[in-house]
């Protein structure tokens, strides 16, 4: 199979600052705020792309909610790509029986939604710290609104590698479609959405993966869920290009 993405521009990535503030991301229960919309200001530009590089999860988690913490009106809204060590995060009314056995690897509990899951090399995380209110043209984004967002910005990944990812309804993340794989969950989603319309965890998708972690525990809180990479699935593609790709889908779907 190819290794470029079919119809994807190089995405250029701008130089920033690094901030004192990171971002985990999620796997099932999706959101940690109830679906509602947010705000009347207007949109602005494109988020920043923050390559972060190897980081522990602990330090992303950290930074990512300082970094939520102190901004206000006028700051830049951020993209976060990150890869992580291993370890498993779990959500905020997660169920910690669902961590089978962890063969050492650390658990973490996050503020995002959603029950357990896995990183680790291999897999594209990017959390995104946005602004509801001035996301959209129209004033207002509804929360359903920017996670089918994310979503579909991860489904026009897969399709540019010639691999087809589906939704489940009542189970967030991306799921394969029409291969011998179908039903297996590739990507993972979770947020956390303040009431002040801010957001930070994000997407994981993976992509070239030592896998056998997620037998460890019940994905999504889901016993026996099959878990897939981009790999498996015949699309032998470097990391920093997948990330390169996702950060321009989910660009291209927030701002339009």
């Amino acid at each position: 199979m190819a290794s470029e993405a079919r119809g994807l521009s190089p995405l250029i990535m701008p130089r920033c600052g690094r901030p004192d503030a990171a971002i985990p991301i999620s796997d099932s229960g999706l959101l940690a705020h109830p679906p509602c919309y947010f705000g009347t200001l207007s949109a602005m530009q494109a988020p920043f792309i923050i390559r972060r590089g190897v980081e522990p999860y602990d330090a992303s988690f950290d930074a990512m909610r300082a970094f939520t913490d102190s901004r206000d009106a006028a700051t830049p809204d951020q993209l976060w790509i990150v890869e992580h060590p291993p370890v498993f995060t779990l959500g905020l009314a997660a169920d910690r029986s669902h961590v089978l056995d962890a063969h050492g690897i650390p658990i973490v509990q996050t503020d995002r939604g959603g029950e357990v899951t896995y990183h680790g090399p291999g897999q594209v995380v990017i959390y995104l710290l946005i602004d509801l209110r001035r996301r959209i043209s129209g004033g207002r984004m509804f929360a359903r609104e920017f996670v089918h967002k994310i979503e579909q910005s991860v489904i026009e990944v897969l399709a540019a590698y010639n691999l087809a990812g589906e939704r489940k309804a009542g189970a967030p993340g991306i799921y394969m479609a029409d291969s011998t794989a179908a039903g297996a969950k590739i990507a993972a989603l979770g947020l956390k959405i303040r009431g002040n319309g801010c957001t930070y965890h994000g997407v994981a998708l993976n992509v070239a993966m030592d896998l056998t972690p997620f037998s460890w525990i019940n994905p999504c809180g889901y016993a026996g869920l099959q878990t897939v990479d981009m790999r498996s699935q015949g699309a032998q593609i470097p990391l920093p290009e997948v990330q390169s790709a996702l950060a321009h889908e989910l660009i291209k779907n927030l701002t339009s």
